[in-house]
């Protein structure tokens, strides 16, 4: 199909390997590069869907893991050629509300026929843009380039805010900021140079200070802060220095609104209450990481979470592109703030526990909860507030009460 060959043409460098022999591609390759007006952009050259035999079902796993995080896809054949794996790539796409368009390439051999976009149109619902390209000879890349610009996401040009809509123009947001062992040496972690970022941003100003200058700092300024955010591994006492009368929050939590859907991980985090000794939960990272000695995925969270419940929670760590297709053995999915992938991923996997009816909460949400502050780290988002009281009331009836109140017995 040339999959390979388009990409290396569109970003004008020889990112894939390109061969005539089908199935070259064993692994996604991933380009990053700037793409007008989109700005920073990241190709991915995935394996075929249509690869037989026990390697190429891992291939063909790899590549619809992949179709997951994709904000737009681009659907390479050729003409004549649009079956039954084509058709079932469109429906994937159309599953997970990607916008997709079909690139028709070699078209300096064969040109499409109206029959066959006819074809195309019939077996897709809804019908999708067809493009035909040549990458060999360079026909028809400006008008996929605008296509893209196109059937880019509105969040492209329009980003969700990370706190900035927080805070008005000039008002002061202090930002508790522990030294990371985890972060690399002389840095900080990413979303707290987000946060810093986005609220200079928004012409608001930011301090920065360590857990044990927080209240000194406040203590010093004239007048209060707009909003105090915090790392969730120092919640309680951040909680324990900020007046009442001061909006606080976590960066994780942030991190929640920013990458997914922050009231829908908010009633994820009520089933904590229903844990059991036995449950299983499965603690999900978008990154691999060294893990360290007091790691807060591996060691903290789990330690709390068997403290809270009473017994011996059986947690499982899977790390990466290791997120199981099977969420059904899991009472809870606790995932970390997804700083490393986009948005898209992060609500892809949460679409999957939705789907499998297991709830899924992340790192700040469920600290702040089994730390006892969660009702006040939400207080900037009503909404999310809301929908965790609700979840966690409706989550401590048994299912005798739920019974009763559903007109059973």
């Amino acid at each position: 199909m040339g999959k390979s060959s388009l990409v290396n043409a569109i970003t004008g460098q020889p990112v894939s390997i390109v061969s005539d022999t089908p199935g070259t591609t064993t692994d996604p390759v991933e380009k990053a590069q700037e793409l007008s007006p989109l700005g920073p952009v990241v190709f991915i050259d995935t394996a075929g869907l249509d690869d037989a035999g026990a390697l190429g079902e891992l291939r063909v796993k790899r590549t619809e893991k992949t179709l997951d995080r994709v904000d737009v896809a681009l659907l390479v054949t050729e003409s004549g050629v649009f079956g039954d794996d084509e058709v079932r790539i469109a429906a994937m796409l159309s599953e997970r509300d990607t916008p997709f368009a079909v690139v028709v390439n070699k078209i300096d051999h064969s040109p499409p026929t109206p029959e066959f976009l006819d074809h195309i149109a019939a077996c897709c619902n809804p019908a999708p843009l067809v493009i035909p390209v040549s990458a060999a000879q360079g026909l028809g890349l400006l008008a996929l380039k605008e296509i893209l610009v196109r059937l880019a996401p509105d969040d492209w040009f329009a980003e969700p805010r990370l706190v900035g809509d927080l805070l008005r123009a000039g008002e002061l947001a202090v930002l508790v900021v522990p030294i990371d062992l985890g972060a690399p040496k002389g840095r900080l972690i990413l979303p707290q140079v987000q946060a810093i970022r986005d609220i200079l941003d928004s012409d608001a100003r930011a301090m920065v200070v360590k857990e044990r200058e927080l209240r000194d700092a406040l203590e010093q300024l004239t007048h209060k802060p707009a909003l105090v955010v915090c790392d969730s591994q120092v919640v309680l006492k951040t909680a324990g220095d900020t007046p009442a009368d001061v909006p606080m929050t976590t960066f994780s939590i942030l991190m929640a609104r920013f990458k997914g859907d922050l009231a829908r991980l908010a009633e994820g985090a009520a089933a904590i209450d229903r844990l059991r000794p036995g449950d299983r939960v499965l603690i999900a990272e978008a990154c691999t990481h060294h893990p360290l000695a007091d790691d807060i995925g591996r060691v903290k969270i789990p330690r709390w979470l068997r403290q809270y419940a009473g017994g011996a929670i059986q947690v499982e760590v899977k790390a990466g592109a290791a997120y199981p297709e099977d969420l059904s053995p899991y009472a809870l999915v606790i995932h970390c703030g997804a700083c490393v992938v986009n948005r898209k991923a992060m609500l892809s996997r949460l679409y999957h526990c939705i789907r499998q009816d297991v709830p899924m909460t992340n790192y700040g949400l469920a600290i702040s909860f089994l730390q006892g502050v969660l009702p006040r780290v939400l207080e900037p988002f009503p909404a999310a507030r809301a929908a965790f009281e609700k979840a966690r009331e409706v989550r401590r009836r048994t299912p005798q009460e739920e019974a009763v109140m559903h007109g059973g017995i």
